[in-house]
């Protein structure tokens, strides 16, 4: 396991090797095949290598996909016990640098994107469980805009722990006050400010930081 994981940080190793058969690896380190097959076992539970049995099968590296990890990591952090208030702010630095780069990097696709969002908010802007699931929307594809895929993760990680599925003390009034500020923060990303965009972003994550806390404090679940 540590030798695959190590050839793959050192380059020696790409999505797509194929490593062997369990019989090749037991050769190779000189090990049991009860051994070598308990090694792949793990590294395929890591989701670095896809196995397949039968002739011609065998064990190959595996193709990135960091979301599958999205909710494991999520689930450590709340197993862990952080506070609403560290989510958030590691959440903060996340949502402000990605608005950032989606202001430098946003394709048409994106700006679209959003701007659906923003339509669907604006029809569900009396269903607040729906408005509250848009707005999670809206703010993974502001991070997907940025097109940095390790904010992305990150973000999708954070919010399994940090947001709602039904927001208990939102109002219309709220809802209404949400929807500008995303409206707004589309145009700046549309715009190509780059810094404005940032500075809108950094001041909602801290509203949003600020509610949040409060209802842990008040004991309201907000997973």
């Amino acid at each position: 396991v540590a030798w695959v994981r190590d050839a793959l940080f050192a380059k020696k190793l790409k999505p797509g090797d194929f490593l062997g058969t369990e019989k090749d690896l037991a050769a190779r380190f000189g090990a049991s095949r009860i051994v070598a097959r308990d090694a792949l076992r793990t590294l395929e539970a890591l989701g670095i290598v896809e196995i397949r049995m039968g002739k011609g099968g065998g064990a190959r590296i595996a193709q990135g996909n960091p979301r599958l990890f999205a909710e494991a990591l999520a689930v450590q952090l709340d197993l862990t016990g952080v506070s609403a208030a560290e989510i958030m702010d590691a959440q903060r630095a996340i949502e402000t640098l990605g608005a950032e780069l989606a202001a430098e990097n946003a394709t048409p696709d994106d700006i679209a994107k959003l701007r659906s969002l923003l339509r669907d908010a604006e029809e569900a802007i009396r269903d607040l469980d729906l408005f509250t699931r848009l707005s999670r929307d809206f703010h993974l594809a502001v991070a997907e805009a940025s097109h940095n895929r390790v904010l992305v993760v990150q973000l999708i990680s954070l919010e399994h722990v940090s947001w709602p599925r039904r927001n208990v003390t939102a109002t219309a009034k709220l809802a209404r006050h949400i929807l500008e500020i995303h409206t707004k923060l589309t145009d700046l990303i549309e715009m190509r400010d780059a810094a404005g965009a940032r500075a809108l972003m950094d001041d909602h994550v801290k509203m949003i930081r600020a509610r949040r806390v409060a209802e842990r404090d008040k004991g309201q679940s907000c997973c």
